[in-house]
C-alpha cells in the first residue's frame, strides 16, 4: 500500500526526462522522492510499508516503492540517473547484537611480534543486553611477507575450527605495506569465508583502535552485503542502469562496491539524510538542525555549509570511524504526554506509534464531544503505568506535543503537523477536566516541558561549539518539526524556520546526496607535497567511488597535535544540464538576507565586494561605551550566493579582493600582517577563497606553504583575471 503525495507536493510532473531517486528507510515507513535532476526540485513523494519481515527484508520495500514511483510519474528505468536509499541496517545490527562470528588474524613480523600479538586481540564490546561482540584471535608470526602461506594458513585453520564466519586481517604499520593484510584476506576468501582488513578500514596508525574498527566492519559485513546486493540486483532487473548508491555516516552516498568492504560507513546514515537534506535542499549554511520525527528527535550542528564530525564509539569503545556529531533525544511529535492525579509528570519517552494508538489531534472533528474515557495505560512491559490514553467512539488516541502545538496554536498553516486546533483543544480540556486545570494552560505546560528537553541540548552545543549568538539559527525537519522547533525558538528568543518539504527532507537528503569519500594519513611535520599528495588521494576514492572528476571539491585539514592530515572529498555522480531554475535575487534581497543572519538594520549592512557568484557583506557594532566597557566593538561579515543564501559568517574578519594571477602574492601578504605570535608561536589566520561559484576552506591548515600549495591548486583552471575573494580571520 502507498501513502500519497502530501498537500501541496504534486503527485507527479509530466515532462521530467531526468530523476535523481531518494529513499529513505525508516522503522515503520519509506520514504521515497523523485527529485528533476536539473533543477533539484522535488517532483513527486510517496510512502510504502517497511519490509522487515519480508523474504528480502527491506530490500522489497526499496523497490516496491521504486516501482510505485515510476508508474506513478509514468516514467521509464532510463530516466533515472541516480538512486540511493539511507539504511538503519549497520546501526540495528550492532545495537541489538545480531552479528556475524568474527575472527582475527594478527600477524607480526620480527621485531614487533610480541606487542602484535597483544594489541590485535580485542576484548568484548558490549552491544545489546546480555550481548557482547566476541572475537576469536588467532596469530601468524611472519618471517618472509613473500612465504607467509604456511603461517596464514594455520591460523586460518584455528578460526575455521571455531565456526567464525568473517576473518579480520591486521598487521602493524599495514597502512603503509597492506601485502601482508591483504594475503590473508585472500586466503581467508579462497575459503569461502568472508574477510576484511584493517588497511582496508581506516588509514591511520594505531593498531588496538584499527583492529577493533575492521571487528566491527567484519560483525556486519555478511548481512550489510547481502540487503545492498539484492538490492542492486533488483535496481538492476527493473532496468535502471544508474548504479543504486548507499547512504554513509556522514552525509555522502558510496556504492555497493564500497559498503562490501566498509559496511560499517553506514552507521547513522538514517539521521545523516537528514542533514544531507538541510544542506543540499534547505542550503543551510550556519545553523542548528532539528529533525523532528514521531519517536525521536535528532539534533546537529552545521558552520560553514559543513556538519559536524567526531569518532564513533561503539559499546564505549572508540573507532576510526567518523560519523556526524548528532545529539538523539527521545521526545517528537508523537512523544505520549504522562499524567498522574492533577500532576503532569512528563511527556516522553514512548511514543504514539510505538503504543498503536492515534494522534488526538487527527481524531475526526466531534470525536471528544461525548462520552470520553480518560485512561492510563503502561504502553510495553516495563513502561511507567502513567501514559494518558483517551478512548473515544471505540478508538484510543494519545495526547502529543503536536497536538498541544496545534491546541496553542503555533503550528504554521502549512506544516504537515497541523491539525484542526478546536479538536486538539478539546482533548486537552477533557484531560484539564480530570486533573481539574484549564485545557489551554495545560497543552501550553505539555508543549514547555517537551521543549525545555529540546532547549537543555541546544544550549549543550552552543556552548561546546562555542557558537556566537548570530549563529543560533533552529532549522526544523522531519514531519513533527512544527511540534517542536517554532515553540523551541520562542523560548530561546532566537530565529527558526521549517524547512521546505520538511516532512520529507531525509530522502530529499538522499536524492541531492553527494559522493564523498575521507582519506587520512598520520605524517609528521606535513610538507606542502604531503597535503597535496593527500588530497589527491581524496579525489581518487571519491572517483572510484563513482564521483565526476569535475564535480569534486576537497576539504583539506591538518591536525598538528596529532599528525593527522585529512582530505574530504565530494562530488556528484552525474553532471546537471540545462534548465536549471534561475533563482538569482537582486542586491537588495540579499543585502536583507545578510541583516537578518547578523541581526542589523538594513541600513547598517554595507556591499564591501562581489565576485559572478557571491556578495561580501559587513555590518558594525559599537562597543558599550563606558558603561559596559566589556563589550567590544564588533564587525559581522556574511557572504551571500547569487539565490540569497548566506554562504559563510565570520566575526572581525579581513577581506581582500584578489584576482587569480594575483592570488599567491596576495594572500603570503595578508598572513604576514595578520600572524599572531604568542606562547604557542607564530599563529596565521582561518582563511576563506571564494574563487567562481566555490567557497574553498583553508582553515584546517595551520602552515603558511600549505595554505599557498593548496590555493594555488584551487585557482589553476581560473583565468589570469578572474576575480578571488580572500576572508581571512585571526583564530582565537
Amino acid at each position: 500500500m502507498a501513502v500519497g503525495s502530501a498537500a501541496g507536493v504534486p503527485s507527479g510532473e509530466a515532462g521530467v526526462s531526468r530523476l535523481r531517486i531518494g529513499i529513505d528507510v525508516g522503522g515503520t515507513f519509506t520514504d521515497v522522492v523523485a527529485v528533476d535532476a536539473d533543477t533539484f526540485t522535488l517532483v513527486a513523494q510517496l510512502k510504502v510499508p517497511t519490509t522487515h519481515h519480508a523474504a528480502e527484508g527491506v530490500a522489497r520495500g526499496i523497490i516496491d516503492g521504486l516501482q510505485q514511483m515510476l508508474r506513478q510519474l509514468s516514467a521509464r528505468p532510463e530516466d533515472v540517473v541516480f538512486i540511493a536509499h539511507s539504511t538503519t541496517q549497520a546501526t540495528n545490527a550492532l545495537l541489538e547484537g545480531d552479528v556475524a562470528r568474527v575472527g582475527v588474524v594478527g600477524a607480526g613480523r620480527r621485531g614487533e611480534r610480541w606487542k602484535a600479538r597483544i594489541d590485535t586481540r580485542v576484548p568484548p564490546v558490549p552491544l545489546a543486553p546480555g550481548k557482547a561482540l566476541r572475537a576469536t584471535h588467532a596469530f601468524a608470526p611472519i618471517d618472509d611477507p613473500a612465504d607467509a602461506s604456511a603461517a596464514i594458513g594455520a591460523a586460518l585453520d584455528r578460526l575455521a575450527a571455531d565456526g567464525v564466519e568473517v576473518v579480520v586481517a591486521s598487521e602493524p604499520f599495514a597502512v603503509d605495506d597492506p601485502s601482508v593484510e591483504s594475503a590473508i584476506a585472500d586466503a581467508a576468501r579462497a575459503r569461502g569465508l568472508w574477510a576484511t582488513a584493517g588497511h582496508e578500514v581506516a588509514s591511520l596508525y594505531g593498531l588496538r583502535t584499527r583492529t577493533r574498527t575492521a571487528v566491527l566492519n567484519a560483525a556486519i559485513l555478511p548481512r550489510m552485503v547481502g540487503t545492498a546486493t539484492m538490492t542492486a540486483r533488483s535496481v538492476a532487473e527493473a532496468g535502471i542502469t544508474a548504479p543504486l548508491m548507499i547512504m554513509r555516516s556522514d552525509g555522502g552516498v558510496m556504492t555497493v562496491d564500497e559498503v562490501a568492504r566498509r559496511p560499517i560507513q553506514t552507521m547513522l546514515s538514517g539521521p545523516a539524510a537528514g542533514i544531507a537534506g538541510a544542506l543540499m535542499h534547505e542550503q543551510v549554511s550556519d545553523g542548528i538542525f532539528i529533525e523532528v520525527g514521531g519517536t525521536s528527535a535528532d539534533i546537529s550542528v552545521i558552520r560553514d555549509g559543513q556538519p559536524q564530525m567526531r569518532p564513533a564509539r561503539v559499546g564505549g569503545h572508540r573507532t576510526f570511524l567518523n560519523t556526524l556529531d548528532v545529539r538523539t533525544l527521545a521526545i517528537a511529535g508523537g512523544s505520549m504526554v504522562r499524567a498522574e492525579g492533577g500532576t503532569l509528570v512528563d511527556v516522553g519517552p514512548r511514543s504514539a506509534h510505538i503504543a498503536g494508538v492515534g494522534y488526538a489531534c487527527f481524531a475526526p472533528a466531534g470525536a471528544f464531544d461525548g462520552s470520553v474515557e480518560v485512561s492510563r495505560v503502561q504502553p510495553i512491559e516495563g513502561d511507567p503505568s502513567d501514559y494518558v490514553v483517551l478512548v473515544a467512539g471505540g478508538a484510543r488516541y494519545a495526547l502529543t506535543p503536536t497536538c498541544a502545538a496545534n491546541a496553542v496554536g503555533v503550528v504554521p498553516g502549512d506544516a504537515f503537523a497541523k491539525a484542526d486546533p478546536a479538536t486538539a483543544l478539546r482533548a486537552f480540556a477533557v484531560l484539564g477536566a480530570a486533573m481539574q486545570q484549564d485545557g489551554a494552560t495545560l497543552a501550553r505546560a505539555v508543549l514547555d516541558r517537551a521543549c525545555a528537553k529540546v532547549v537543555a541540548q541546544v544550549t549543550a552545543l552552543v556552548e561546546e561549539y562555542r557558537l556566537s549568538p548570530s549563529a543560533v539559527d533552529l532549522v526544523g525537519g522531519g514531519g513533527g518539526a512544527a511540534a517542536l522547533v517554532p515553540h523551541t525558538g520562542a523560548l530561546m528568543g532566537v530565529p527558526w524556520r521549517l524547512a521546505r518539504q520538511a516532512e520529507v527532507i531525509s530522502p530529499l537528503g538522499v536524492a541531492l546526496a553527494m559522493v564523498r569519500d575521507t582519506i587520512e594519513r598520520t605524517i609528521v611535520d606535513p610538507t606542502p607535497a604531503d597535503v597535496l599528495r593527500v588530497r589527491q588521494e581524496a579525489i581518487d576514492a571519491a572517483v572510484r567511488n563513482g564521483a565526476l572528476a569535475e564535480t569534486i571539491d576537497v576539504q583539506v585539514e591538518v591536525d598538528a597535535r596529532r599528525n593527522l592530515v585529512r582530505a574530504v572529498a565530494a562530488g556528484s555522480a552525474e553532471l546537471r544540464r540545462g534548465g536549471a531554475v534561475d533563482r538569482r535575487t537582486d542586491t537588495a534581497a540579499r543585502a536583507a538576507a545578510a541583516a537578518r543572519s547578523m541581526q542589523r538594520e538594513l541600513d547598517a549592512v554595507r556591499l564591501v565586494t562581489s565576485t559572478g557568484a557571491f556578495d561580501v557583506f559587513t555590518a558594525e557594532a559599537p562597543g558599550g561605551g563606558w558603561w559596559a566597557p566589556w563589550r567590544r566593538a564588533t564587525t559581522s561579515l556574511r557572504v551571500v550566493d547569487g539565490s540569497g543564501v548566506v554562504r559563510l559568517q565570520r566575526e572581525d574578519a579581513t577581506v581582500r579582493a584578489s584576482s587569480a594571477a594575483g592570488l599567491e602574492g596576495d594572500l603570503r601578504t595578508l598572513l604576514e600582517v595578520l600572524a599572531d605570535f604568542g606562547d604557542a608561536g607564530r599563529t596565521i589566520p582561518d582563511v576563506h577563497l571564494l574563487v567562481g561559484p566555490r567557497i574553498v576552506n583553508l582553515s584546517g591548515l595551520g602552515d603558511e606553504g600549505q595554505i599557498l600549495g593548496l590555493a594555488s591548486v584551487e585557482v589553476r583552471a581560473q583565468a589570469p583575471d578572474a576575480p578571488v575573494v580572500i576572508i581571512a580571520t585571526a583564530r582565537r
